[in-house]
């Protein structure tokens, strides 16, 4: 899919002059067509991926340059809109809604918890269980999906659900997990990501490398809350993103 210059700053929360002033300082990958700049959703997947195991100090990431709204008025309700520039607000609120959070996980390889994940999923996500897996496990062939500070994404590169809404499962595992990142951190709190469009796909993946750069969201994973306690954090976090300019 090809992605213009709106597409990647709502996707990364930044401004467009933000998006243009990075591919003139050559930080972010693009081509051009008919001297417009077009973006492939694979090269910013694994751009963002590459960007988000960077620390601060080791380089360019933009995943560092997050602003806050005021927090959302207790009792609101989220709202279908959108910040100038940025993220839609509440996709990973409502993607969670529509996945599960599984708790306390049995499992001691990256394999184990993947195909316990999947088969707790699969009859919501309504696909075989044995293929997802495999599908998950290939991508993390390529490149794991961990994000740092204890943190993954397990996702894949093909797979897109069948209808018109995404889907969040969040997993604990019983003990924190070896998960091949490049910080060494074992890994709490897994996000499994299923979107209905690449689209949506990279949104969520932007958000929950923002989210992972959160000492407070990190914390309160530590913890392993239940689905209705971490839908009230994800609420009041995603309803306080403010677009970079």
């Amino acid at each position: 899919m090809d992605l213009k210059i709106k597409d990647v700053a709502e996707l990364l929360n930044v401004s467009e002059t933000t998006i243009r002033r990075w591919l003139s300082d050559g930080k972010i990958p693009a081509y051009r067509i008919n001297h417009q700049y077009r973006f492939s959703r694979i090269e910013i997947e694994n751009w963002m991926m590459g960007c988000k195991l960077k620390s601060p100090e080791a380089g360019f990431s933009p995943f560092h340059e997050t602003q806050i709204y005021p927090p959302l008025e207790a009792g609101k309700e989220p709202q279908e809109t959108s910040s100038r520039g940025g993220m839609h607000h509440f996709c990973l609120y409502r993607a969670i809604h529509q996945g599960d959070v599984f708790s306390n996980i049995a499992g001691k390889t990256k394999e184990e918890l993947i195909r316990w994940t999947t088969k707790a999923a699969s009859q919501k996500l309504g696909v075989d269980a044995e293929v997802l897996s495999e599908l998950l496990l290939d991508r993390e062939r390529m490149m794991p999906t961990a994000l740092n500070n204890g943190i993954a994404v397990p996702h894949t590169r093909d797979f897109l659900r069948k209808g018109p809404l995404d889907m969040v499962f969040v997993a604990y595992p019983s003990d924190p997990l070896d998960y091949g990142a490049l910080d060494g951190k074992p890994v709490h709190t897994l996000f499994f990501l299923f979107a209905s469009n690449d689209k949506g796909h990279l949104q969520l993946l932007a958000k929950l490398a923002h989210l992972g750069d959160n000492p407070k969201a990190l914390e309160f994973l530590m913890g392993k809350p239940d689905k209705m306690a971490l839908l009230d954090f994800v609420r009041s976090w995603e309803g306080q993103v403010r677009t970079v300019a």
